[in-house]
């Protein structure tokens, strides 16, 4: 089964890391895409520009709206993902819990629809 780790961090206190603080954690989550590779089990994984970046569409009344920035003020905004095959909820868990920012932020892990079904 397909599960996506969606990584939420606040861009705030990431933009306060050190540099090594930042260069540690980038290469631990270079570590963990890489055992996942090995394991056949890593279809996607990238990091996202800041939320400032994001541009959200919607259509009302069958008119295309277009705004800046993230869909919501929140503390934490969405910072990155992977997009893992794993055995089972508790695999895509144990996963999220090996995401070096689950210790400032939080991961949320949500179960692809398979539509071919």
């Amino acid at each position: 089964m397909q599960y996506m780790l969606l990584i939420y961090e606040d861009e705030a206190a990431e933009a306060g890391l050190s540099e090594e603080e930042r260069e540690s954690s980038i290469a631990r989550h270079i570590d963990l895409a890489r055992r996942l590779r090995s394991e056949n089990r890593l279809l996607a994984a990238d990091p996202l520009q800041p939320a400032v970046t994001a541009t959200c569409v919607r259509v009302e009344n069958g008119r295309v709206v277009m705004t800046d920035g993230p869909y919501a003020e929140t503390k934490e905004q969405l910072a990155g993902f992977y997009l893992v095959e794993a055995a089972d909820l508790d695999q895509a868990l144990a996963d999220a819990a090996a995401i070096p920012s689950a210790a400032r932020g939080v991961i949320e892990v949500r179960p692809i629809l398979d539509l071919q079904a």
